[in-house]
């Protein structure tokens, strides 16, 4: 073993921490008899991608990537497996052309007409746009249709063995069904030959050397079906545990709210003779209340809102915190994560080999994070836009060519993507939020000194800083605790509650307009 590898495996990364238990625990450090560890993400097309897919995509890559360090003779692959089989139970809000699906209802995605006008099928249309979201973000991953999948033969001896184990992994359903369910359930939904709707029907007899199943069809008809060739699909927690058994997946993720379905889909995947894939609980994520995040409330935050006003880096450092944990998701944590990750990127390079396995950014960028550390902080830029008033990139670059000369849209490309969101954000939530006071007398004999104090210190971050601190220890009368002084330079300068270190922002937005700004306020103007 590699000393990299050796490094990795006594990290407290929880992505090495994921790669060690499946390399130790589940393949016991030997290539899978496939060939290759697989690792798998699946969905439910009957909607758009989602912040949520981005969540599995990213961290199961992270856990991906992490293992390829520990075990690299090992091939891997990621499959990204849509199960587009389902009969679609609703037509969607968010779609044009709503008559045109309505008379599907029940049939597989993969057979209902394209309402988009763009694919052979709505199926074929999502699953389109899944893969284009996932290109977007330059993920490594092979789509994976479930109606491929059936109607290819390639599921055929998976179903033969649920049929073969029919009675055990009715066993193990049967007990978390009401009475009603429980009367009617088979592992076994058949596909009517006339509508082509996925059906939920009684199965009255099983013929294994067939193949076959009879089901008592809706007019009360029996009607015999082969299992194999797409001619029936599985029942969600059936068909998970088939998909396992047959793709012998590796390692796969899912949210808190699956706990119930990954214990039964690992049952019955035990009963066909498979091992259950390796798995993480993830916690789910909470709105701006505290409370669940759904698609269908609309009470959350989509990918493309966040990319509106932060680089999907920051997304991706988001999404490597404590996936355990549920956080709360909303626009507010934007801020905040676009900062982390700048700060974790800037110290990167300076890392010995342990602490780069241990820094969030190895896992976001496969161990090749960019060189180009922004010069300025997030949060540092949205400050600077409200003071200055900055409409467009440019006028923020030249405040950040005066605090970093040789820092240009060229030589640091993240720094200019940062500029256009900041301008983004603060026009979208922050200046509509801003109250600006008027300083007391006191507070502008305060603001008057800090001003002379500015003037004659050293043009440097620390030592502006430090002028701060001393001015305000200088008005103890006036500020007994420092953090009232600081909550004062924000609330009259900047307008809002909290704010950056203000030594950093005088030194980015100038010393000269810092003592202009300081006096004006000094002088009872507001702000505003």
């Amino acid at each position: 073993m590699s000393e990299l590898a050796q490094t990795a495996l006594a990290s407290t990364a929880w992505p090495f921490q994921e790669a060690k238990l499946l390399l130790e625990e589940r393949l016991k450090g030997r290539v899978p008899d496939k060939g290759y560890v697989l690792f798998e993400t699946g969905y439910g097309p009957s909607g758009l991608p989602h912040i949520g897919t981005f969540g599995e995509v990213v961290r199961t890559t992270m856990v991906r990537n992490a293992f390829k360090i520990l075990a690299p003779h090992i091939p891997t692959r990621l499959f990204a497996f849509s199960d587009d089989m389902d009969g679609l139970r609703k037509v969607p809000d968010n779609i044009p052309n709503k008559e045109m699906v309505a008379p599907h209802l029940g049939k597989p995605l993969t057979s209902i007409p394209d309402p988009f006008g763009t694919h052979d099928s709505f199926g074929a249309h999502n699953n389109a746009r899944l893969r284009s979201f996932l290109d977007s973000f330059g993920f490594d991953y092979e789509f994976q249709s479930a109606t491929d999948w059936y109607r290819s033969g390639r599921m055929d001896k998976a179903a033969l063995r649920i049929l073969e184990c029919y009675d055990e992994v009715i066993k193990v359903i049967l007990p978390t069904l009401g009475e009603e369910r429980s009367a009617t359930y088979s592992p076994f939904l058949p596909l009517c030959p006339k509508t082509g709707r996925v059906l939920q029907v009684p199965v009255v007899e099983r013929k294994l050397d067939a193949g076959t199943i009879v089901y008592q069809d809706e007019d009360g008809s029996l009607k015999e079906t082969p299992v194999t060739g797409g001619h029936c699909k599985m029942q969600w927690k059936a068909d998970w545990a088939m998909r396992w058994y047959a793709l012998g997946v590796d390692y796969e993720m899912s949210g808190k709210d699956l706990i119930d379905s990954v214990t039964l889909s690992s049952k019955i995947c035990k009963i066909l003779g498979g091992q259950p894939p390796t798995n993480l609980t993830y916690e789910l994520f909470l709105d701006d209340k505290g409370q669940k995040i759904s698609k269908s409330k609309g009470n959350g935050l989509a990918v493309e809102d966040w990319l509106k006003y932060a680089p999907e880096e920051s997304l991706a450092w988001y999404m490597y915190q404590s996936p355990k944990r549920a956080k709360r998701l909303f626009f507010d944590v934007i801020p905040r994560a676009a900062d982390d990750y700048l700060t974790y990127l800037a110290k990167f390079p300076e890392q010995d080999d342990k602490a780069k396995l241990e820094n969030p950014v190895w896992h976001i960028h496969a161990g090749q994070p960019p060189v180009d550390a922004a010069p300025v902080g997030f949060g540092l830029l949205l400050n600077l836009v409200s003071v200055a008033h900055a409409e467009h990139k440019g006028a923020v670059w030249g405040y950040i060519q005066r605090y970093a000369p040789k820092a240009s849209p060229a030589t640091h490309p993240m720094m200019d993507r940062l500029a256009g969101y900041a301008i983004a954000y603060y026009n979208d939530f922050v200046k509509p939020t801003k109250k600006f006071r008027k300083a007391s007398d006191a507070e502008a004999r305060a603001l008057s000194d800090l001003a002379q104090a500015l003037n004659s210190a050293p043009v440097d971050a620390e030592a502006l800083q430090s002028a701060v601190y001393e001015t305000g220890k200088a008005h103890a009368e006036t500020f007994p605790d420092l953090k009232d002084w600081f909550k004062a330079l924000y609330q009259i300068l900047l307008g809002q509650d909290q704010g950056p270190r203000m030594g950093g922002f005088f030194a980015l937005y100038g010393v000269t307009e810092s003592i202009a700004l300081l006096t004006r306020a000094a002088n009872g103007e507001d702000l505003a």
